[in-house]
């Protein structure tokens, strides 16, 4: 299905230790965070808050592992900040990540975001951009997509969640106006059908432009009381709204089809963040790369 010279499979260290909640996980250590990822069968993780700053000490610890740093998140600030603060920060982070062999850079546009607000609703608080706004995420972000390419990366955009881009229409939006070769999609199942949209009809639309891929899981049952009671992201994640795929109700086979039936190259990451008090992070991992390995030549 996939060829896995250009396919890999990772998984977010979020399942381990929470960057939005730092107490969600704050007893696991990032060495046993990468160990149990490479013992569940995975071949990288992405960047977590618990992560050696020096990337030279971080592929050491990684190395050791047979693992690799798929990507790290990255919060832009284009409609709320000066661009030059954020392109500062985000060449910092280009060559962080370019040091340690990284090909994807991902970015969520934070300006307005209410994501990590534990009391603001997720969907009645979220903020809609107006036109002056779109022309200044969507110009700051091609020009960030170009310094990615000075390095030969590819800056891949993270549709979220209680952000400015999260409902099909805003990544319509978003596509329609951003340059290809800046700007390219990271695919995120989760977050779609958290937000109601049809995940299958969005991959179908962009998959020449999805460069990194995350595999979440979701329990209808949690979004439907985060709905009625009008709860916030992080209160979602704190009740369980997000598990890994295998374990809630996504069907992830024609996710797997559509992408391999375009020739998707890059990494394909399990991410799921949920508290690891309840959902022990070893186990579920194992779970995902069980349920993977059963769809997938992988």
């Amino acid at each position: 299905m996939f060829d896995k010279k250009n396919v890999f499979l990772g998984i977010a260290p979020i399942a381990w230790t929470n960057d939005d909640m730092p107490d969600l996980g704050k007893e696991n250590s990032f060495e046993q965070c990468i160990s149990e990822a490479a013992l569940a069968g995975f071949s990288g993780t992405e960047v977590g808050n618990k992560y050696p700053h020096d990337a030279g000490v971080l592929k050491g610890y990684m190395e050791e592992r047979n693992l690799r740093i798929a990507s790290a998140w990255f919060s832009s600030f284009l409609t709320t900040q000066p661009y030059e603060e954020t392109e500062k920060a985000f060449i910092r982070h280009r060559d962080f990540l370019y040091d340690l062999g990284a090909k994807v850079i991902v970015v969520s546009e934070q300006g307005h975001s209410v994501q990590g607000q534990m009391d603001t609703p997720i969907f009645d608080g979220k903020y809609v951009m107006n036109d002056a706004e779109w022309k200044i995420l969507t110009t700051g972000l091609e020009k960030l997509g170009r310094l990615a390419a000075e390095k030969n990366m590819k800056l891949v955009y993270h549709h979220h969640m209680g952000t400015v881009v999260q409902t099909t229409q805003e990544i319509d939006r978003l596509m329609e106006n951003t340059d290809p070769s800046a700007v390219s999609l990271l695919y995120d199942t989760g977050h779609l059908v958290f937000s109601g949209e049809d995940a299958l009809a969005v991959l179908k639309k962009y998959a020449g432009r999805i460069k990194h891929v995350h595999l979440k899981d979701v329990r209808p049952a949690v979004v439907a009381r985060v709905k009625a009671e009008k709860l916030s992201f992080l209160q979602a994640v704190r009740l369980g709204a997000f598990t890994v795929p295998g374990d809630g109700a996504i069907d992830f086979q024609p996710v797997f089809d559509i992408l391999s039936q375009n020739h998707y190259e890059g990494w394909l990451l399990v991410e799921a963040e949920q508290d690891p008090a309840i959902a022990n992070p070893f186990v579920y991992a194992k779970k995902a790369r069980e349920y993977i390995r059963s769809m997938i030549n992988m």
